[in-house]
């Protein structure tokens, strides 16, 4: 198959209150690290799979983490590591 038959698909997304972003990431966080989990570790899987029980209930952080679009999540990320200053 001849990949030049395939055009782009273009991704659009909301553009996320990156305050409410920032708030709810750190939250959930230190809920992860009060319960002994590699933070870093448990939000990649959120990210990657979807699945909600990567994150701890504990501060209410599976919610506060379910309120964020994964998608919003990445691209506030994304922006964060590609800023030029």
């Amino acid at each position: 198959m001849d990949n030049n038959q395939f055009e782009t698909h273009i991704f659009e997304k909301s553009n996320g209150d990156s305050e409410k972003i920032r708030s709810g990431i750190k939250i959930v966080f230190h809920a992860l690290e009060d319960k002994g989990y590699d933070p870093i570790d448990q939000i990649i899987g959120y990210i990657l799979s979807g699945d909600p029980t990567y994150i701890t209930s504990h501060q209410n952080a599976r919610n506060i983490i379910q309120s964020i679009e994964r998608d919003e999540l990445l691209a506030a990320l994304l922006k964060f590591y590609l800023k030029e200053e």
